[in-house]
């Protein structure tokens, strides 16, 4: 890390992922953590390498009790389960850096300008296919753009019908 302090969520994710590579099992997460961590929640956790995405995989809705445990099990998923990418290497470790995105929850969107993707991020449903982009991504200026994009994510067509929900969220670095 070059010398910036790290927010406790990313201090969680880049833990539970480094044990994990190293055959460590699970980490021991703080013993004092925030209100916030201790309640449930959905994060999305983004790994990059020399500034390139070297992971992403998160949870809109929460699947574990603890945000702290979704931040946990959403990292080692990036690190090591990102079918677009291998899993991460122990001689990588160093060159990572993360963030990590907790979502509201997200609400439907009948008229496309409730949109704005530096605010809100998407998510597109048709049928069983849903893809998600989260907010403020460097190159995504319009709301075309980022549903364009959430739909190639799910393999829907320009043509298909989708029902539309945003979310916000705040990035921890």
């Amino acid at each position: 890390m070059s010398g910036k302090e790290e927010s406790i969520y990313v201090q969680v994710a880049r833990c539970s992922l480094e044990s994990t590579v190293r055959g460590e099992g699970h980490p021991k997460l703080p013993d004092k953590l925030p209100p916030e961590l201790e309640r449930p929640g959905g994060a999305f956790v983004s790994i990059k390498k020399k500034g390139m995405l070297r992971g992403c995989i998160g949870t809109v809705l929460p699947a574990e009790e603890t945000l702290a445990q979704e931040i946990a099990a959403n990292a080692v998923s990036a690190g090591t389960a990102d079918p677009r990418f291998a899993p991460v290497t122990e001689e990588e470790l160093e060159e990572l850096e993360y963030s990590v995105d907790v979502l509201t929850k997200p609400e439907k969107v009948t008229d496309l300008s409730e949109l704005d993707p530096q605010c809100y991020g998407v998510i597109v449903r048709s049928g069983r296919r849903t893809g998600l982009l989260l907010p403020a991504l460097n190159g995504i200026d319009t709301v075309e753009q980022q549903l364009s994009i959430a739909r190639q994510k799910a393999g829907i067509s320009p043509e298909d019908p989708v029902e539309i929900y945003r979310f916000q969220s705040i990035r921890h670095y």
